[in-house]
Protein backbone atom coordinates (compact mmCIF):
# COMPACT_ATOMS: atom_id res chain seq x y z
CA UNK A 1 0.00 0.00 0.00
CA UNK A 2 1.33 3.61 -1.30
CA UNK A 3 1.88 5.59 2.29
CA UNK A 4 1.93 9.41 2.16
CA UNK A 5 3.96 10.77 5.09
CA UNK A 6 7.88 9.69 5.28
CA UNK A 7 7.56 9.52 9.19
CA UNK A 8 5.67 9.85 11.97
CA UNK A 9 5.00 9.95 16.10
CA UNK A 10 2.41 8.50 17.95
CA UNK A 11 1.66 10.11 20.95
CA UNK A 12 -0.06 7.97 23.54
CA UNK A 13 -2.26 9.32 26.36
CA UNK A 14 -5.45 7.86 27.87
CA UNK A 15 -5.24 4.84 25.37
CA UNK A 16 -2.58 2.71 26.82
CA UNK A 17 -2.45 -0.62 24.34
CA UNK A 18 -1.60 -1.72 21.15
CA UNK A 19 -5.01 -3.41 19.87
CA UNK A 20 -7.84 -1.42 18.61
CA UNK A 21 -6.02 1.66 18.94
CA UNK A 22 -7.15 4.38 16.62
CA UNK A 23 -4.40 6.75 16.17
CA UNK A 24 -1.94 4.46 16.19
CA UNK A 25 -3.75 2.54 12.72
CA UNK A 26 -4.07 6.15 11.28
CA UNK A 27 -0.20 6.59 11.67
CA UNK A 28 0.68 2.99 10.74
CA UNK A 29 -1.39 3.39 7.77
CA UNK A 30 -0.81 7.02 6.09
CA UNK A 31 3.75 6.88 6.99
CA UNK A 32 6.36 4.61 6.58
CA UNK A 33 8.06 5.06 9.65
CA UNK A 34 6.13 5.21 12.96
CA UNK A 35 7.22 6.03 16.35
CA UNK A 36 5.46 6.02 19.45
CA UNK A 37 5.95 7.92 22.63
CA UNK A 38 4.16 8.02 26.12
CA UNK A 39 4.90 11.22 28.15
CA UNK A 40 4.44 11.35 31.93
CA UNK A 41 3.59 14.92 32.22
CA UNK A 42 4.69 17.08 35.17
CA UNK A 43 2.42 19.63 34.68
CA UNK A 44 -0.44 16.79 35.87
CA UNK A 45 2.27 14.67 37.74
CA UNK A 46 2.82 18.03 39.58
CA UNK A 47 0.09 18.25 41.51
CA UNK A 48 -0.22 14.89 42.71
CA UNK A 49 0.50 13.59 46.12
CA UNK A 50 3.72 11.72 46.27
CA UNK A 51 1.90 8.51 46.84
CA UNK A 52 -0.89 7.58 44.05
CA UNK A 53 -2.34 4.64 42.48
CA UNK A 54 -3.22 5.95 39.15
CA UNK A 55 0.53 6.89 38.56
CA UNK A 56 1.49 3.26 39.73
CA UNK A 57 -1.02 1.72 37.40
CA UNK A 58 0.06 3.45 34.29
CA UNK A 59 3.78 3.34 35.08
CA UNK A 60 3.17 -0.61 35.47
CA UNK A 61 0.40 0.24 32.31
CA UNK A 62 3.10 1.72 30.31
CA UNK A 63 5.70 -0.84 30.88
CA UNK A 64 2.96 -3.58 29.64
CA UNK A 65 2.57 -1.14 26.52
CA UNK A 66 6.12 -1.28 25.55
CA UNK A 67 6.35 -4.99 25.84
CA UNK A 68 3.83 -5.33 22.99
CA UNK A 69 4.90 -2.46 21.14
CA UNK A 70 8.84 -4.78 20.77
CA UNK A 71 6.50 -8.08 20.27
CA UNK A 72 3.99 -6.72 17.90
CA UNK A 73 7.22 -5.23 15.98
CA UNK A 74 9.24 -8.39 16.01
CA UNK A 75 6.29 -10.45 14.49
CA UNK A 76 6.66 -8.16 11.43
CA UNK A 77 10.66 -8.58 11.42
CA UNK A 78 11.61 -5.12 12.72
CA UNK A 79 14.02 -5.37 15.60
CA UNK A 80 15.03 -2.36 18.25
CA UNK A 81 11.35 -0.98 18.22
CA UNK A 82 9.82 0.23 21.72
CA UNK A 83 8.28 2.95 23.52
CA UNK A 84 10.02 6.30 23.78
CA UNK A 85 9.37 7.60 27.45
CA UNK A 86 9.94 11.19 28.65
CA UNK A 87 9.24 13.03 31.81
CA UNK A 88 8.08 16.77 31.44
CA UNK A 89 6.16 18.74 30.26
CA UNK A 90 4.25 17.49 27.34
CA UNK A 91 3.58 20.89 25.37
CA UNK A 92 7.43 20.74 25.26
CA UNK A 93 8.55 17.27 25.20
CA UNK A 94 6.32 16.18 21.85
CA UNK A 95 7.38 19.21 19.93
CA UNK A 96 10.77 18.87 20.65
CA UNK A 97 11.19 14.87 20.18
CA UNK A 98 8.98 15.04 16.69
CA UNK A 99 11.60 17.57 15.32
CA UNK A 100 14.25 15.30 16.71
CA UNK A 101 12.83 12.19 14.94
CA UNK A 102 11.93 14.28 11.74
CA UNK A 103 8.45 13.09 12.02
CA UNK A 104 6.14 15.28 9.02
CA UNK A 105 3.41 14.62 11.67
CA UNK A 106 1.62 13.33 15.33
CA UNK A 107 -1.04 11.35 16.02
CA UNK A 108 -2.95 11.27 19.05
CA UNK A 109 -6.77 10.35 19.89
CA UNK A 110 -9.01 13.01 21.17
CA UNK A 111 -9.61 14.25 25.10
CA UNK A 112 -12.37 16.40 25.96
CA UNK A 113 -10.81 17.55 29.42
CA UNK A 114 -10.32 20.88 29.25
CA UNK A 115 -6.58 20.93 30.46
CA UNK A 116 -6.36 18.14 27.63
CA UNK A 117 -7.82 20.63 24.94
CA UNK A 118 -5.33 23.70 26.02
CA UNK A 119 -2.64 21.41 26.21
CA UNK A 120 -3.38 20.42 22.58
CA UNK A 121 -4.12 23.62 21.65
CA UNK A 122 -0.27 25.04 22.42
CA UNK A 123 1.08 21.29 21.31
CA UNK A 124 -0.68 21.77 17.85
CA UNK A 125 0.54 25.41 17.36
CA UNK A 126 4.52 24.84 18.62
CA UNK A 127 3.78 21.85 16.11
CA UNK A 128 2.68 23.66 13.23
CA UNK A 129 5.73 26.38 13.71
CA UNK A 130 7.88 23.63 13.13
CA UNK A 131 6.00 22.56 10.16
CA UNK A 132 4.34 20.03 11.76
CA UNK A 133 0.85 18.15 11.52
CA UNK A 134 -1.06 17.04 14.60
CA UNK A 135 -3.98 14.40 13.56
CA UNK A 136 -6.43 13.15 16.54
CA UNK A 137 -8.58 10.68 16.30
CA UNK A 138 -11.73 9.24 17.99
CA UNK A 139 -10.99 6.24 20.45
CA UNK A 140 -12.20 6.41 23.99
CA UNK A 141 -16.01 6.71 23.17
CA UNK A 142 -18.00 5.09 20.66
CA UNK A 143 -19.87 8.17 19.32
CA UNK A 144 -18.23 11.43 20.50
CA UNK A 145 -19.11 15.20 20.28
CA UNK A 146 -21.24 15.96 17.56
CA UNK A 147 -22.32 12.46 16.55
CA UNK A 148 -25.12 11.93 18.41
CA UNK A 149 -27.67 15.11 18.52
CA UNK A 150 -31.18 15.72 18.59
CA UNK A 151 -32.80 17.23 14.88
CA UNK A 152 -32.32 20.52 16.24
CA UNK A 153 -29.03 20.13 16.26
CA UNK A 154 -28.18 20.80 20.46
CA UNK A 155 -26.79 18.43 22.45
CA UNK A 156 -28.80 16.17 24.50
CA UNK A 157 -29.33 17.11 27.67
CA UNK A 158 -31.55 14.33 28.79
CA UNK A 159 -30.27 10.42 28.79
CA UNK A 160 -33.07 7.97 27.73
CA UNK A 161 -33.65 10.58 24.25
CA UNK A 162 -29.83 10.14 24.09
CA UNK A 163 -29.27 6.58 24.15
CA UNK A 164 -32.47 5.82 22.08
CA UNK A 165 -30.59 7.84 19.37
CA UNK A 166 -27.20 6.42 20.34
CA UNK A 167 -28.70 3.03 19.90
CA UNK A 168 -30.35 4.02 16.59
CA UNK A 169 -27.39 5.07 15.14
CA UNK A 170 -25.36 2.17 16.06
CA UNK A 171 -24.51 -0.33 13.53
CA UNK A 172 -21.58 -2.27 13.18
CA UNK A 173 -18.87 0.59 11.53
CA UNK A 174 -18.81 1.39 14.80
CA UNK A 175 -17.73 -1.33 16.47
CA UNK A 176 -15.13 -2.57 14.38
CA UNK A 177 -11.81 -2.72 15.66
CA UNK A 178 -8.63 -0.83 13.89
CA UNK A 179 -6.47 -3.56 12.56
CA UNK A 180 -3.48 -2.22 14.05
CA UNK A 181 -1.16 -5.43 12.89
CA UNK A 182 -1.87 -5.04 9.39
CA UNK A 183 0.53 -2.16 8.98
CA UNK A 184 2.99 -3.01 11.80
CA UNK A 185 6.03 -3.32 9.51
CA UNK A 186 5.84 0.24 9.60
CA UNK A 187 7.36 0.88 13.06
CA UNK A 188 10.14 2.27 13.31
CA UNK A 189 13.19 1.66 15.40
CA UNK A 190 13.81 3.85 18.15
CA UNK A 191 17.61 5.99 17.09
CA UNK A 192 20.01 4.96 19.49
CA UNK A 193 20.59 8.44 20.86
CA UNK A 194 16.94 8.84 21.68
CA UNK A 195 16.46 5.53 23.74
CA UNK A 196 16.10 5.97 27.52
CA UNK A 197 15.25 3.13 29.66
CA UNK A 198 11.42 3.64 31.38
CA UNK A 199 12.13 6.09 34.46
CA UNK A 200 11.10 4.10 37.87
CA UNK A 201 8.41 5.82 40.40
CA UNK A 202 10.79 7.23 42.27
CA UNK A 203 12.27 8.91 39.24
CA UNK A 204 9.09 10.41 38.65
CA UNK A 205 9.12 11.35 42.23
CA UNK A 206 6.43 9.16 43.73
CA UNK A 207 6.68 6.67 46.17
CA UNK A 208 4.72 2.64 45.69
CA UNK A 209 1.06 2.57 46.61
CA UNK A 210 -0.41 -0.65 47.89
CA UNK A 211 -2.10 -1.12 44.20
CA UNK A 212 -0.27 -4.33 43.70
CA UNK A 213 -1.70 -5.82 46.98
CA UNK A 214 -5.08 -4.80 46.04
CA UNK A 215 -4.23 -7.01 42.93
CA UNK A 216 -5.50 -4.70 40.39
CA UNK A 217 -4.28 -6.04 37.50
CA UNK A 218 -2.83 -3.55 35.34
CA UNK A 219 -1.96 -3.11 31.24
CA UNK A 220 -4.29 -4.49 28.48
CA UNK A 221 -3.37 -7.57 29.71
CA UNK A 222 -4.53 -6.94 32.95
CA UNK A 223 -8.08 -5.93 31.14
CA UNK A 224 -8.18 -8.52 29.34
CA UNK A 225 -7.98 -10.79 32.43
CA UNK A 226 -10.49 -9.52 34.10
CA UNK A 227 -12.97 -9.27 31.08
CA UNK A 228 -12.89 -12.59 30.61
CA UNK A 229 -14.04 -13.15 34.33
CA UNK A 230 -16.82 -10.44 33.68
CA UNK A 231 -17.97 -12.07 30.68
CA UNK A 232 -18.63 -15.25 32.51
CA UNK A 233 -21.20 -13.15 35.07
CA UNK A 234 -22.45 -10.41 32.43
CA UNK A 235 -25.71 -12.18 32.36
CA UNK A 236 -26.52 -11.61 35.76
CA UNK A 237 -24.84 -8.17 35.95
CA UNK A 238 -28.88 -6.41 36.02
CA UNK A 239 -29.12 -7.93 39.72
CA UNK A 240 -25.80 -8.47 40.87
CA UNK A 241 -24.36 -4.86 40.07
CA UNK A 242 -26.03 -3.27 42.77
CA UNK A 243 -25.25 -5.24 45.85
CA UNK A 244 -21.19 -4.21 46.89
CA UNK A 245 -20.85 -7.42 48.97
CA UNK A 246 -20.88 -9.64 46.03
CA UNK A 247 -18.93 -9.90 42.96
CA UNK A 248 -21.30 -7.88 40.44
CA UNK A 249 -19.64 -5.28 38.72
CA UNK A 250 -16.58 -5.74 35.64
CA UNK A 251 -14.34 -3.72 37.64
CA UNK A 252 -12.72 -2.86 34.23
CA UNK A 253 -13.33 1.33 34.65
CA UNK A 254 -10.04 2.03 35.46
CA UNK A 255 -9.14 0.45 32.75
CA UNK A 256 -11.62 2.40 30.85
CA UNK A 257 -9.58 4.93 31.93
CA UNK A 258 -6.45 4.62 30.71
CA UNK A 259 -7.21 2.76 27.95
CA UNK A 260 -6.06 -0.06 28.35
CA UNK A 261 -9.04 -1.83 26.66
CA UNK A 262 -10.40 -1.03 23.70
CA UNK A 263 -14.16 0.54 24.17
CA UNK A 264 -15.47 -0.80 20.83
CA UNK A 265 -14.37 -4.52 21.80
CA UNK A 266 -16.66 -3.92 25.09
CA UNK A 267 -19.44 -2.35 23.13
CA UNK A 268 -19.25 -4.98 20.63
CA UNK A 269 -19.09 -7.86 22.77
CA UNK A 270 -22.02 -6.24 24.89
CA UNK A 271 -24.28 -5.59 22.04
CA UNK A 272 -23.82 -9.23 20.54
CA UNK A 273 -25.30 -10.62 24.21
CA UNK A 274 -27.64 -8.51 23.72
CA UNK A 275 -28.57 -9.42 20.36
CA UNK A 276 -28.61 -13.15 22.12
CA UNK A 277 -31.04 -11.59 24.87
CA UNK A 278 -28.91 -11.58 27.52
CA UNK A 279 -30.85 -8.41 30.33
CA UNK A 280 -27.85 -8.29 31.83
CA UNK A 281 -25.38 -6.94 28.63
CA UNK A 282 -28.20 -4.96 28.03
CA UNK A 283 -28.24 -3.32 31.51
CA UNK A 284 -24.08 -2.74 30.92
CA UNK A 285 -24.26 -1.56 27.34
CA UNK A 286 -26.65 1.13 29.18
CA UNK A 287 -23.61 2.03 31.36
CA UNK A 288 -21.24 2.32 28.71
CA UNK A 289 -23.70 4.48 27.01
CA UNK A 290 -24.51 6.73 29.97
CA UNK A 291 -20.09 7.04 29.78
CA UNK A 292 -20.42 8.62 25.91
CA UNK A 293 -23.35 10.99 27.04
CA UNK A 294 -21.01 12.53 29.95
CA UNK A 295 -18.33 12.92 27.66
CA UNK A 296 -20.81 14.90 25.05
CA UNK A 297 -22.17 16.88 28.03
CA UNK A 298 -18.54 18.07 29.06
CA UNK A 299 -17.66 18.50 25.40
CA UNK A 300 -20.73 21.01 24.94
CA UNK A 301 -20.88 22.32 28.11
CA UNK A 302 -17.59 22.74 29.60
CA UNK A 303 -18.97 25.11 32.14
CA UNK A 304 -19.76 21.80 34.62
CA UNK A 305 -16.37 21.74 35.57
CA UNK A 306 -17.06 24.34 38.61
CA UNK A 307 -20.70 25.28 38.21
CA UNK A 308 -23.93 23.63 38.20
CA UNK A 309 -25.30 22.27 34.26
CA UNK A 310 -28.43 23.77 35.41
CA UNK A 311 -27.02 26.80 36.21
CA UNK A 312 -29.56 28.49 38.50
CA UNK A 313 -28.47 25.81 41.09
CA UNK A 314 -25.53 27.63 41.48
CA UNK A 315 -27.34 29.87 43.89
CA UNK A 316 -27.69 27.34 46.35
CA UNK A 317 -26.29 28.20 49.78
CA UNK A 318 -23.96 25.52 51.08
CA UNK A 319 -23.30 24.59 54.83
CA UNK A 320 -19.74 26.49 55.38
CA UNK A 321 -17.28 27.05 58.60
CA UNK A 322 -15.89 25.03 60.74
CA UNK A 323 -19.04 22.66 61.69
CA UNK A 324 -19.22 22.08 58.29
CA UNK A 325 -15.74 21.20 57.43
CA UNK A 326 -15.88 19.17 60.81
CA UNK A 327 -18.94 17.30 59.06
CA UNK A 328 -16.92 16.76 55.86
CA UNK A 329 -13.72 15.47 57.50
CA UNK A 330 -16.47 12.83 59.65
CA UNK A 331 -17.46 12.12 55.67
CA UNK A 332 -13.96 11.86 54.37
CA UNK A 333 -12.89 9.34 56.78
CA UNK A 334 -15.99 7.28 57.46
CA UNK A 335 -16.76 8.77 60.96
CA UNK A 336 -20.32 9.44 60.01
CA UNK A 337 -21.98 7.30 62.10
CA UNK A 338 -23.60 5.54 59.05
CA UNK A 339 -22.48 2.08 58.82
CA UNK A 340 -22.88 2.31 54.95
CA UNK A 341 -21.55 5.47 54.34
CA UNK A 342 -18.79 4.62 56.48
CA UNK A 343 -17.87 1.55 54.75
CA UNK A 344 -18.24 2.89 51.47
CA UNK A 345 -15.65 5.81 52.55
CA UNK A 346 -13.05 3.45 54.31
CA UNK A 347 -13.26 1.29 50.52
CA UNK A 348 -12.54 4.24 48.79
CA UNK A 349 -9.64 5.43 51.16
CA UNK A 350 -8.03 1.80 51.10
CA UNK A 351 -8.58 0.94 47.89
CA UNK A 352 -9.71 3.50 45.44
CA UNK A 353 -12.65 1.66 44.51
CA UNK A 354 -16.09 2.45 45.55
CA UNK A 355 -18.58 0.40 44.32
CA UNK A 356 -21.28 2.32 42.17
CA UNK A 357 -24.39 2.23 43.88
CA UNK A 358 -22.58 3.11 47.32
CA UNK A 359 -21.21 6.34 44.96
CA UNK A 360 -24.97 7.36 44.78
CA UNK A 361 -25.21 6.83 48.55
CA UNK A 362 -22.32 8.66 49.76
CA UNK A 363 -22.50 11.29 47.51
CA UNK A 364 -26.25 11.94 48.26
CA UNK A 365 -25.40 11.67 51.88
CA UNK A 366 -23.09 14.57 51.49
CA UNK A 367 -24.98 16.66 49.64
CA UNK A 368 -28.80 16.15 51.45
CA UNK A 369 -27.78 14.83 54.46
CA UNK A 370 -24.90 17.09 55.34
CA UNK A 371 -25.42 20.37 53.22
CA UNK A 372 -22.07 20.33 51.93
CA UNK A 373 -21.53 21.85 48.40
CA UNK A 374 -21.15 18.53 45.95
CA UNK A 375 -17.94 20.44 44.89
CA UNK A 376 -16.63 19.42 47.69
CA UNK A 377 -17.08 15.90 47.63
CA UNK A 378 -16.43 15.84 43.38
CA UNK A 379 -12.99 16.80 44.16
CA UNK A 380 -12.46 14.41 47.16
CA UNK A 381 -13.33 12.00 44.90
CA UNK A 382 -11.18 13.11 42.23
CA UNK A 383 -8.13 12.56 44.81
CA UNK A 384 -8.69 9.06 45.80
CA UNK A 385 -10.45 7.33 42.72
CA UNK A 386 -8.00 4.55 40.69
CA UNK A 387 -11.03 5.13 37.81
CA UNK A 388 -11.08 9.04 38.23
CA UNK A 389 -12.37 10.32 34.61
CA UNK A 390 -13.44 14.12 34.88
CA UNK A 391 -16.85 13.59 32.72
CA UNK A 392 -17.89 10.78 34.91
CA UNK A 393 -17.30 11.94 38.21
CA UNK A 394 -18.83 15.32 37.32
CA UNK A 395 -21.62 13.81 35.67
CA UNK A 396 -22.02 11.73 38.78
CA UNK A 397 -22.00 13.99 41.72
CA UNK A 398 -24.38 16.45 39.79
CA UNK A 399 -26.91 13.77 39.44
CA UNK A 400 -26.55 13.12 42.98
CA UNK A 401 -26.73 16.78 43.52
CA UNK A 402 -29.82 17.62 41.19
CA UNK A 403 -27.73 19.86 39.61
CA UNK A 404 -26.92 18.24 36.40
CA UNK A 405 -28.29 17.07 33.04
CA UNK A 406 -31.66 13.94 33.51
CA UNK A 407 -30.62 14.38 37.50
CA UNK A 408 -32.49 12.67 40.24
CA UNK A 409 -34.89 15.72 41.45
CA UNK A 410 -33.79 17.74 44.21
CA UNK A 411 -36.52 15.95 46.53
CA UNK A 412 -35.49 12.37 45.83
CA UNK A 413 -33.33 11.72 48.83
CA UNK A 414 -31.72 8.29 49.37
CA UNK A 415 -32.56 7.53 53.15
CA UNK A 416 -29.07 5.74 53.95
CA UNK A 417 -30.49 3.54 56.80
CA UNK A 418 -33.40 1.95 53.89
CA UNK A 419 -30.61 1.89 51.32
CA UNK A 420 -28.25 -0.22 53.54
CA UNK A 421 -31.09 -2.61 54.41
CA UNK A 422 -32.06 -3.05 50.93
CA UNK A 423 -28.63 -3.02 49.19
CA UNK A 424 -26.69 -4.85 51.93
CA UNK A 425 -29.23 -6.63 54.07
CA UNK A 426 -26.86 -9.38 56.73
CA UNK A 427 -24.55 -6.29 57.03
CA UNK A 428 -21.96 -8.11 54.60
CA UNK A 429 -20.09 -5.49 53.16
CA UNK A 430 -20.29 -3.31 56.24
CA UNK A 431 -18.56 -6.15 58.41
CA UNK A 432 -16.12 -5.91 55.59
CA UNK A 433 -14.83 -2.48 56.43
CA UNK A 434 -16.07 -2.17 59.83
CA UNK A 435 -15.32 -4.90 61.70
CA UNK A 436 -16.36 -3.55 64.81
CA UNK A 437 -20.10 -3.83 63.89
CA UNK A 438 -19.61 -7.62 63.31
CA UNK A 439 -21.44 -8.86 66.20
CA UNK A 440 -24.23 -6.63 65.67
CA UNK A 441 -27.40 -9.04 64.51
CA UNK A 442 -28.55 -7.89 60.90
CA UNK A 443 -31.78 -5.89 61.94
CA UNK A 444 -29.30 -3.67 63.83
CA UNK A 445 -26.54 -3.22 61.80
CA UNK A 446 -27.54 -0.78 59.66
CA UNK A 447 -28.44 1.50 62.51
CA UNK A 448 -26.43 0.57 65.69
CA UNK A 449 -28.03 3.81 67.83
CA UNK A 450 -31.47 2.11 67.39
CA UNK A 451 -30.24 -0.91 69.49
CA UNK A 452 -30.79 -1.09 73.25
CA UNK A 453 -28.21 -1.10 75.58
CA UNK A 454 -28.27 -5.01 76.80
CA UNK A 455 -27.61 -5.52 72.96
CA UNK A 456 -24.82 -3.46 72.54
CA UNK A 457 -23.36 -4.61 75.74
CA UNK A 458 -23.55 -8.19 74.39
CA UNK A 459 -21.49 -7.15 71.12
CA UNK A 460 -18.84 -4.88 73.70
CA UNK A 461 -20.13 -2.45 71.39
CA UNK A 462 -19.42 1.28 72.92
CA UNK A 463 -21.13 4.16 70.20
CA UNK A 464 -18.67 6.86 70.50
CA UNK A 465 -15.43 5.08 71.37
CA UNK A 466 -15.82 1.85 68.93
CA UNK A 467 -17.86 3.35 66.39
CA UNK A 468 -19.45 6.75 65.59
CA UNK A 469 -22.85 8.08 66.54
CA UNK A 470 -24.88 9.86 63.64
CA UNK A 471 -23.47 13.35 63.18
CA UNK A 472 -26.68 14.38 61.48
CA UNK A 473 -30.75 12.97 62.17
CA UNK A 474 -31.79 12.08 58.18
CA UNK A 475 -35.34 13.18 58.95
CA UNK A 476 -33.72 16.43 60.19
CA UNK A 477 -31.97 16.74 56.93
CA UNK A 478 -34.38 15.82 54.86
CA UNK A 479 -36.51 18.70 55.73
CA UNK A 480 -33.57 21.36 55.65
CA UNK A 481 -32.72 20.20 52.30
CA UNK A 482 -35.71 20.69 50.85
CA UNK A 483 -35.64 24.30 52.51
CA UNK A 484 -32.81 25.11 50.72
CA UNK A 485 -33.03 24.13 47.56
CA UNK A 486 -36.71 26.08 47.14
CA UNK A 487 -34.10 29.17 46.23
CA UNK A 488 -34.39 26.91 43.13
CA UNK A 489 -37.92 27.38 42.61
CA UNK A 490 -38.12 30.81 43.59
CA UNK A 491 -39.69 33.61 41.27
CA UNK A 492 -36.92 35.33 39.37
CA UNK A 493 -36.95 39.34 39.87
CA UNK A 494 -38.89 41.18 36.99
CA UNK A 495 -36.27 42.87 35.33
Amino acid sequence: METSLSSALVWFRRDLRVDDQAALFHALKGARKVWCVFVFDSTILDALPRQDRRVEFIHDSVAVLDAELRALALSHGVHDVGLIVRHGAAVEEIPKLAQQLGAVAVYANHDDEPYAQERDRRVRGALAGAGIALHTSKDHVIFERDEVLTEGGPSYRVFTPYKNAWLRKLSPFYLRAYPVARYADHLAPCPSALARPLPSLTDLGFQTSNLHELKLPSGSTGALELLDDFLERIDAYDHARDYPAIKGPSYLSVHLRFGTVSIRRLARLAYERVEAGSKGAQTWLSELIWRDFYHQILYHHPHVVGNAFKREYDAIHWEKGKAADALFKAWCEGRTGYPLVDAAMLQLNRSGYMHNRLRMVTACFLIKDLGIDWRRGEAYFAEKLNDFDLAANNGGWQWAASTGCDAQPYFRIFNPVTQSEKFDAEGRFIKRYLPQLASLPAKLIHAPWLAKPPELEACGLVLGRDYATPIVRHDEARIATLKRYEVVKAPKPAK
